[in-house]
């Protein structure tokens, strides 16, 4: 399916919010999600069916000087 992500489609073969995370490698714990606008708790990941043409934005946090 086509997805939004930071702004790129993507065709990912995903079913939740939490598997897009991890398509990416993304640390889960330095990550914020939104989907169409709306900032998602780590804790609904797993709930969140993603669907064709979602928005999401994955904010993923670095630490550096």
């Amino acid at each position: 399916m086509t997805l939004l992500v930071n702004g790129e489609q993507h065709d990912l073969e995903v079913a939740t919010l939490k598997e897009v995370v991890t398509h990416f490698g993304l640390q889960e714990g330095l990550v914020v999600t939104e989907v169409n606008g709306t900032i998602i708790d780590r804790s609904e990941w797993s709930d969140i069916e993603v669907k064709e043409g979602m928005k999401i934005e994955l904010v993923h946090f670095v630490g550096g000087g």
